[in-house]
C-alpha cells in the first residue's frame, strides 16, 4: 500500500482515545496528510495523552454531553480553511446530534456504531423495541430524510458494523460464481439484492470467533475483553436483534415486529448477552455464539431486500452471531450470574498481554446451491504487532475499516449520509485488505441440524435447516 491514500487540509477532531483511538492515530498519520496544527483528539480521561504529547497533536479533557457537545465542538470545526472532519469512536456521543451539527457546518463524520447520549440503553421509559439498534438506525435514517445530499458522512463504518458488509457483497460475488450464476458486478442496491435472492442466500450470520489468549488470568469481579467493554456491555444488554428473512416460517419464541420503520428487523424480548445461537467459523468450525444486537443486523437485511411495488418478497435473515474471547465469556458469565449487573471494574487487552490468537470475523451466506460460505478476515496478534502499534488483532479490523471509510469519504465528499452497505465494497477493501492478515473464503457443509437430535428430543424444522429456530439455542 502507498503510505499516503489521500490529503485532507481541513481541521480534524478525533472523538476517544481508547482501544480504537489510540491504534487508528498512527493509521491516520501513516496515510492520511493532515495539518497538524488542526488536528485535536478530545476524550473525558487524559490516560494515553501522552501519545499525543509525544506526536505533539492538541489534546482536550472533555466529556460530550447533550447540552455541551454544540459548544465545544464548533470552535473545533471552524478553524479553517476547508471542511472539518470528525473521527468518532467514542462512546455516550450521540452520533445523529454531533451528525446534525456537522451538516449545521458542513463537515466531514464518521463512526463505528449509532451511539446514544449516556443513559439510553438503560433508559426505563423506554419500551424494548425503542431501545433498539433498529430503533438508533431509524435515528440516522430520518436525517437522512430530513437533510438529504451535502457534505459526506460515513455512519456505522468499523469492523461490524462496516467492513462485514463489504464481505457480503464478495462473498456473494464469489458464491455466485461457484454455482454458475452469470453476473456483472451490480452497481445499485436494488441490483445487489436481486443477485441474492437469484443465488439463493437464506441468510447471513456475522459469525465470528476471538481466540486472543491473555498471559494473566482473568480477575474475579472485573471484565476483561479484546475491545470496548463499555460497548460490548451496552450493546450485551439491548434486546437480541436480528433482520428476518422471508425464507422465515414464523416468529422465533419471545420474538416481535417493530411497529415503525423500515421492517427489516425483529427483537427478543431478553438481552443478547443472554442469547445464544448456533454458527460456524473456519477455525472454530461449529459453536455456539451470543446473538448480540449490531447495526449490521439491520442494515444487511434491509439493503438487500426485494420490493414489488409495496410487497417485501425477498429478504435474508441477518445476525451477529459472536464467539467472544475467552476471557470476555468468563465475564458475561459473571455478570449473568449477577442479574446482569456491571462489574466494578474492567480491561481491555492490549498487544502487550495477549500471548497468542487471532480474531477471525467474517459472513457465513448460507441456504444456496453450496450450502454455506464464510468468507472474511483471520487476523493474529503476531500479524497484528507487526502491521501496526497500540493496538491487538480485534481493534486493527475497525481501525483499517475507519480509515478505508475516510478514504473513500474524502475522495467522494458530496454524496450526503452513508451507511457502510453503501460505499464503494472494493475501494474500501482495497485500502483495508494490507492490514486484515488472512483474507480467505471457505465452503462447509455444517448446517443448525448437524448432530442432532442427540441425546435429548427436540423440536426441529427438518425440511429447513436454515429456519431461525433451528439456529436459536432455546
Amino acid at each position: 500500500m502507498t503510505d499516503t491514500l489521500v490529503r485532507f487540509d481541513g481541521p480534524i477532531v478525533l472523538i476517544g482515545l481508547g482501544s480504537i483511538g489510540r491504534g487508528f492515530l498512527p493509521l491516520l498519520e501513516k496515510h492520511i496528510k493532515f495539518d497538524r496544527s488542526k488536528f485535536v483528539c478530545i476524550d473525558p480521561v487524559d490516560t494515553d495523552r501522552k501519545l499525543l504529547d509525544d506526536r505533539k497533536l492538541r489534546f482536550i479533557k472533555v466529556g460530550l454531553t447533550k447540552a455541551n457537545h454544540r459548544e465545544v465542538l464548533t470552535p473545533l470545526l471552524s478553524g479553517g480553511p476547508g471542511r472539518g472532519m470528525i473521527v468518532n469512536v467514542s462512546v455516550d456521543t450521540s452520533s445523529v446530534d454531533i451528525m446534525d451539527l456537522c451538516k449545521d457546518l458542513n463537515c466531514h463524520y464518521i463512526d463505528t456504531v449509532a451511539e446514544p447520549w449516556l443513559g439510553f440503553y438503560d433508559d426505563p421509559k423506554l419500551t424494548l423495541s425503542q431501545r433498539s439498534n433498529y430503533a438508533l438506525r431509524e435515528r440516522v435514517l430520518d436525517l437522512r430524510k430530513r437533510r438529504p445530499g451535502g457534505v459526506t458522512m460515513v455512519n456505522c463504518c468499523g469492523a461490524n458494523p462496516g467492513m462485514v458488509s463489504w464481505f457480503v457483497k464478495e462473498a456473494l460475488l464469489n458464491v455466485a460464481r461457484d454455482t454458475g450464476v452469470k453476473t456483472d458486478v451490480p452497481k445499485t442496491r436494488e441490483e445487489w439484492a436481486k443477485l441474492m435472492q437469484r443465488v439463493g442466500v437464506k441468510g447471513v450470520h456475522v459469525a465470528e470467533r476471538d481466540t486472543q489468549r491473555a498471559r494473566d488470568p482473568k480477575p474475579r469481579n472485573k471484565f476483561v475483553n479484546t475491545w470496548s467493554v463499555e460497548g460490548f456491555v451496552s450493546e450485551g444488554l439491548q434486546p437480541a436483534e436480528l433482520g428476518y428473512g422471508t425464507h422465515e416460517k414464523g416468529l422465533p419464541p419471545n420474538g416481535f415486529r417493530h411497529d415503525f420503520g423500515a421492517g427489516a428487523g425483529i427483537y427478543l424480548a431478553q438481552p443478547g448477552a443472554g442469547t445464544k445461537v448456533r454458527t460456524w467459523t473456519p477455525t472454530g468450525k461449529a459453536q455456539h455464539g451470543f446473538l448480540v444486537t449490531h447495526n449490521e443486523a439491520i442494515s444487511i437485511p434491509d439493503y438487500f431486500t426485494v420490493r414489488e411495488g409495496d410487497k417485501v418478497v425477498y429478504r435474508p435473515t441477518c445476525h451477529y452471531a459472536y464467539h467472544p474471547c475467552d476471557d470476555a465469556i468468563l465475564s458475561l458469565h459473571e455478570m449473568a450470574g449477577n442479574a446482569w449487573a456491571r462489574q466494578p471494574t474492567w480491561k481491555i487487552l492490549d498487544e502487550t498481554e495477549i500471548v497468542d490468537g487471532v480474531d477471525e470475523l467474517g459472513v457465513l451466506l448460507y441456504g444456496h446451491a453450496k450450502n454455506a460460505y464464510w468468507y472474511g478476515s483471520r487476523l493474529s496478534i503476531e500479524q497484528t504487532r507487526k502491521l501496526a502499534p497500540y493496538q491487538n488483532a480485534t481493534g486493527l479490523q475497525v481501525t483499517s475499516a475507519v480509515l478505508a471509510g475516510i478514504v473513500w469519504m474524502l475522495e467522494n465528499p458530496d454524496v450526503g449520509i452513508m451507511e457502510a452497505d453503501e460505499v464503494d465494497f472494493r475501494r474500501c477493501l482495497d485500502v483495508q485488505r494490507p492490514y486484515l492478515g488472512d483474507v480467505f473464503g471457505e465452503y462447509t457443509d455444517w448446517t443448525p441440524l448437524a448432530g442432532r437430535p442427540g441425546l435429548f428430543a427436540e423440536e426441529l424444522d427438518t425440511s429447513d435447516p436454515w429456519q431461525f429456530t433451528n439456529v436459536l439455542v432455546k
